[in-house]
């Protein structure tokens, strides 16, 4: 295809993209209410804490505010456009990879559709976590507020907070899945990850430290723990797909002083 050709089809793929995602950010509209509820519910069971709101029936601790005219309005938007770029997902990821897939060999498109498929369901098992973390990260970070301030949750601020914990989860469970790639097209050994694996779970446990917004022992140690399983299974995969290809070591193979591969002469 010519480049006016690609254009082409870029802008088709777009378009059902973006129609798809506008028709979902309606349906994101519709039921924004109740998922303004189901994330609000973590902070609003926080006790000991004592809000600038006032209380209400939904948030008797009175942490969360609006401010500014146009805030509620915002946040329903903000939320609805959440709700159908999720619920859009299938759509514009399917004409990610009809875009993408012409220009793949048969055995690229096969790992790809794999990859694929084990990177949504790994996504959302980190999103679920996060979700399950959330309150009590709020717990963590409303416990460091003095008894004789008030605290206030501007909407904007708090679900930024929200889809930051839940991007952080999901893009980190991606990372075993990053270096099975990394194996299938030969760029990284099983034998090379198996000499680096203390670095990477120090790794691991540092960048959670930095990646989450809390910051706190607790949300690192659950964010990074599963990752180090996710990486050791990884791990097992990387090798059996080694030991596949033959790429492992032989056993008439020796090493020199400096790790690199030296065969045997015939009469050794």
């Amino acid at each position: 295809m010519q480049l006016t050709d690609h254009l082409r089809e870029l802008r088709h793929r777009l378009l059902i993209s973006c129609a798809a995602l506008l028709v979902t950010t309606v349906v994101g509209w519709i039921v924004h209410g109740h998922v303004v509820d189901l994330l609000t519910g973590p902070a609003c069971g926080i006790k000991g804490v004592h809000g600038v709101g006032g209380p209400t029936p939904q948030c008797p601790n009175g942490l969360l505010v609006n401010q500014g005219v146009l805030a509620p309005l915002s946040l329903s938007f903000k939320v609805s456009m959440t709700v159908g770029l999720v619920l859009a997902c299938p759509v514009w990821s399917y004409q990610l990879w009809a875009f993408v897939a012409p220009g793949l060999h048969r055995r690229e498109k096969r790992y790809g559709l794999g990859f694929t498929a084990a990177a949504a369901p790994l996504f959302c098992a980190g999103g679920t976590l996060a979700y399950w973390v959330f309150p009590k990260a709020l717990g963590v970070l409303a416990g460091f507020n003095p008894g004789s301030f008030a605290l206030a949750l501007p909407g904007d601020q708090f679900l930024d907070f929200f889809v930051r914990l839940v991007l952080v989860f999901g893009l980190s469970f991606e990372m075993p899945l990053l270096l099975v790639a990394l194996n299938f097209v030969g760029v990284l050994s099983a034998a090379r990850l198996r000499g680096w694996w203390r670095g990477i779970v120090f790794a691991i446990f540092v960048l959670s430290a930095v990646a989450t917004p809390t910051g706190d022992p607790l949300t690192m140690t659950v964010l990074a723990l599963p990752i180090c399983l996710l990486f050791f299974a990884a791990l097992g995969v990387v090798s059996l797909h080694d030991l596949r290809s033959g790429r492992a070591p032989r056993t008439g193979e020796a090493r020199g002083p400096s790790g690199t591969e030296v065969e045997r002469g015939d009469d050794a």
